[in-house]
């Protein structure tokens, strides 16, 4: 057979995808046919990328054989290591190993070893190519390689078989265990792996070989006390805290790490700080452990936020002083650092300790030691002020509490939107920094108004500069022109359909039918907002293919996307000046964004414009302009009553039918008025989630949409609000911050949005509750939280079993640190009632009482005057029963801290600081 010839018949094996007859293909071809195949194949693979994917089976099929003939007909080892690790070729299949050896047999064991160590250093598929990596590295007998992939590799592979089996018989077994402490993350079979007793898992097999003799024990121990060290996820560090259980070390082996242990105790997680507090309790009890040494690692514990830590640190502190009275000259001073713990108890404990080993001082000393301790005592919480006297005398007794000062936020001021960018340049520096921050609003309202206003002045250099700018882009290739067409038919993609339609990537037509996408009548909030947004984008483009607009009406005025009645005039005068047609769409979208109260001045100059839009704009700024349902429904809890049918029939009021018929008025009114995508307005929406699954804090553009209509933004959150504190849906809360930055800043926040605020509140994730705090801050600062009614919400929440206390208690304890204690207080008032009458006590009742306690025994007797003199029902009850848990104790603290407010005379007014 001729060199051409059987380069043809390697070709059409490969193109029919008969892999197991190429190594008989490869073996008797030379050096020059596989030079010549190489090069086809290499064509070959560049006609595979651009095959549609309905024929994704042949691209399987023919990619697998252009592995193996690529392997065979390369002669350098990096070119075959590049060929085999090719993310095009491989799809998702795992390299045919059987096969490739068969292909490569011939090799010397100088390249295959090399590309051995070339595939492991390949971070993206060496794990998956481990059994191809192990044979070669076993035919070369090269170095074994260390890489993180091969290492997974290896795990996986021995964990299929007997383990302990598998890792003695190994050879590379005592070179790979190292590398087990050191891969960047620890191999998930490893994490499966924490049990230390188990004897077919990991922590016993590493043992076993230690014993053994296959692997140092001295290594073991140092790697696995570096690996605690280093810190990590916590799955990963129980296989380590296992591995370290099990090995058992022995009194040497702790006491020449003591500042080991000392470093987890102050850094590592929980757990590991837990087992370095027992060994170094231990090398106390040997005499190993220095009271300086204690001190230094003393006072980092006291300020860690796990309270069974900081106990138990306290709990040794207290046994080295009994045993050693000398030490107490060192210990005391850290152990006074713990007055400033946010944990009362805490403060209490440590309170206790000073009191009892003062006295055992020296004489001489003792007098300096409780004069270097006394300042301390400022930081303990009001309700210690009296034990704090009593141990340090005089020196403790600051006399009358001074005023409390309420710290909340400055009140958020309206922003006025940066101008919009009158240079090219400058609108494409905007462009490429929206394109890395979609979620700003701002940004994306100036962005689009300044594509606007330039592709009207100068389309050309615009042109020009978008096409520079966005080179990158797939829809400007020729070859995917049609791809383009459907992409942007879908979804307008931000502003990017605006400059596609610039560049002439759209037809016109794709446009125009984009401009009337409806959305289904029982569509919900979510995609009514995201229809709006998306209508206006095409409707812009396609104005800029036929008549391009001098600027765009709905541009706010303020970062809310509030738009200012007056601006909105004028901007409709400038339209009637210039003869242009308004925009529908964002015409609309104007007028919801425009203030309906206190504009009559303005009211009356759109009137005077006489035109269709101007009469339009005076009837919406007067309130004779269409009712918008969706923005009146209210928030429902899931202890309304709900509708209730009766033989098929659902009973109604009399005056059904007479509402019926004005909501349809209203509905048709908003159907002359407004463009389609704008009529969902027209339908209530408190049913709408149901089918909705639009979790997130709401459409980024909502706030933006609808700046006045707070209460409707926040109703149509709760249902999400509430889901997030039940299942892991992180982004929930983002919006509430922003809405509590909208509505009318004379008026008090309603139902919903407090309800909305409530759910927030309790969200699973910390981050999430985190932005419900701010919300409740801001709300505070713009004297617009009515907190008892936030109360009830949360007492309902909680009795409905929506929220879990614990999380209402830790919102609470993060809003009163940040100074806010009278408005936390407030909110804990509303809530106690609820929580205390509801006869079985919410488990985590006890922590929301201590921080109600911390905000009282701060506030006064602003917080004990707020309760009224009937005090809060349930609370006397419950302080009154016999016992000494968390529950009761906390109980009888915060009733101690109210009626001790009581006794002070009249209330004073809480004075606030911005």
């Amino acid at each position: 057979m001729t060199a051409v010839a059987s380069v043809e018949e390697l070709l059409v094996a490969v193109r029919e995808g008969r892999h197991q007859a190429l190594p008989g293909l490869l073996k008797p071809m030379g050096q020059s046919e596989r030079k010549a195949a190489l090069v086809r194949l290499k064509a070959l693979r560049a006609e595979l990328r651009g095959w549609d994917w309905d024929r994704w089976q042949e691209r399987t099929k023919v990619s697998r054989s252009l592995i193996i003939a690529g392997a065979g007909c390369h002669s350098g080892a990096a070119a075959a290591a590049a060929w085999l690790g090719a993310r095009d070729l491989r799809r998702w299949d795992r390299l045919p190993k059987g096969i490739l050896l068969d292909v490569v047999a011939g090799r010397d064991r100088a390249w295959l070893g090399d590309v051995a160590q070339r595939l492991a250093g390949r971070t993206s598929t060496a794990q998956e190519d481990y059994p191809l990596i192990h044979e070669l590295v076993r035919l070369s007998g090269c170095t074994v390689p260390t890489t993180d992939g091969y290492v997974y590799g290896w795990v996986e592979a021995v964990r299929r078989a007997g383990l302990l089996r598998e890792l003695r018989r190994d050879p590379q077994t005592p070179v790979l265990v190292p590398r087990l402490f050191e891969t960047a993350e620890l191999a998930r079979p490893l994490a499966w792996s924490a049990s230390p007793d188990a004897p077919d898992q990991w922590p016993s097999a590493l043992v076993t070989l230690s014993e053994e003799g296959i692997v140092e024990r001295a290594v073991l121990v140092d790697a696995t006390v570096a690996r605690l060290l280093r810190g990590g996820k916590p799955a990963d560090l129980r296989f380590f805290l296992a591995l370290l259980q099990r090995l058992e070390l022995t009194a040497d082996e702790e006491r020449e790490r003591t500042a080991d242990w000392m470093g987890m105790a102050s850094d590592a997680p929980s757990t590991v700080a837990s087992h370095a507090q027992a060994v170094l309790a231990r090398l106390f009890e040997s005499g190993e452990l220095p009271a300086r040494a204690l001190a230094d690692v003393t006072g980092s514990v006291l300020f860690r936020s796990e309270k069974k830590l900081v106990r138990a640190q306290l709990v040794l502190v207290g046994k080295v002083m009994r045993r050693d009275a000398e030490a107490a000259r060192e210990l005391l001073p850290v152990v006074a650092e713990a007055f400033g713990h946010q944990d009362v108890d805490v403060q209490e404990r440590a309170l206790k300790l000073v009191a009892r080993h003062l006295g055992a001082v020296p004489r001489a000393d003792k007098e300096g030691l409780r004069e270097e301790l006394a300042p301390s005592a400022a930081l303990l919480s009001p309700a210690h002020r009296a034990a704090a006297v009593e141990v340090f005398g005089d020196l403790a007794d600051a006399g009358s509490p001074e005023e409390y000062e309420e710290i909340l936020p400055r009140p958020p001021e309206p922003r006025r939107l940066a101008p919009t960018a009158d240079s090219v340049p400058e609108l494409v520096e905007d462009l490429m920094v929206l394109s890395r921050a979609n979620n700003e609003v701002s940004l994306y309202e100036r962005t689009l108004d300044g594509l606007v206003r330039l592709s009207h002045r100068e389309p050309d250099a615009l042109a020009e500069a978008l096409r520079a700018a966005l080179a990158d882009r797939w829809w400007l290739d020729d070859s995917y022109r049609w791809d383009g067409d459907r992409h942007f038919s879908g979804h307008p993609h931000g502003v990017e359909v605006v400059a596609a339609a610039l560049l002439e990537r759209v037809p016109v037509k794709t446009l125009h039918n984009a401009r009337g996408w409806a959305i289904t009548p029982d569509a919900c909030a979510h995609e009514g907002v995201a229809a709006v947004v998306n209508a206006r984008l095409w409707e812009v483009a396609y104005f800029l293919r036929t008549r391009p607009l001098p600027f765009l009406l709905a541009t706010p005025t303020w970062h809310s996307g509030a738009l200012d009645p007056d601006e909105l005039v004028e901007r409709l005068r400038e339209y009637r000046r210039l003869e242009v047609p308004v925009a529908p769409v964002d015409f609309a979208l104007a007028l919801l964004r425009v203030p309906r109260s206190g504009t009559d001045s303005a009211a009356r100059a759109a009137a005077d414009l006489g035109t269709k839009e101007g009469d339009r704009l005076a009837a919406w700024l007067s309130g004779d302009g269409p009712a918008l349902p969706a923005l009146q429904a209210k928030a429902k809890t899931e202890t309304e009553p709900r509708e209730v049918r009766t033989s098929g029939l659902l009973h109604r009021p009399a005056s059904a039918t007479r509402r019926r018929l004005h909501e349809t008025k209203e509905r048709l009114a908003l159907q002359r008025e407004f463009p389609g995508p704008f009529h969902w307005l027209g339908r209530p929406q408190t049913d709408s989630y149901r089918t909705c699954y639009h979790w997130r804090g709401g459409p980024t553009h909502a706030p933006a949409m609808l700046p006045h209509d707070r209460e409707a933004l926040a109703g149509w959150l709760v249902p999400a609000l509430k889901a997030s504190a039940r299942e892991d849906l992180p982004g929930t809360t983002e919006s509430l911050p922003t809405l509590a930055e909208a509505g009318d800043p004379r008026e008090v926040a309603g139902p919903a949005m407090h309800l909305a605020l409530a759910a927030g509140l309790g969200a699973r994730r910390p981050e999430d509750r985190l932005a419900a705090v701010d919300a409740l801050l801001v709300l505070a600062a713009r004297g617009q939280l009515d907190g008892e009614m936030l109360g009830r919400d949360l007492a309902e929440l909680v009795g409905l079993g929506l929220m879990k206390p614990n999380r209402l208690a830790d919102s609470a304890r993060t809003a009163a640190a940040t100074g806010a204690c009278a408005t936390t207080w407030s909110v804990l008032a509303g809530a106690l009632p609820g929580l205390l009458t509801a006869g079985t006590s919410p488990r985590g009742l006890g922590e929301i009482l201590a921080v109600g306690a911390d905000c009282v025994e701060h506030c006064g007797r602003a917080a004990a005057f707020s309760v009224g003199p009937e005090g809060i029902p349930g609370l006397a009850e419950l302080a009154a029963r016999r016992g000494s848990s968390q529950l009761v104790a906390q109980a009888s603290r915060l009733l101690k801290a109210l009626n001790q407010g009581v006794e002070q005379s009249t209330p004073e007014t809480v004075k606030t600081s911005r």
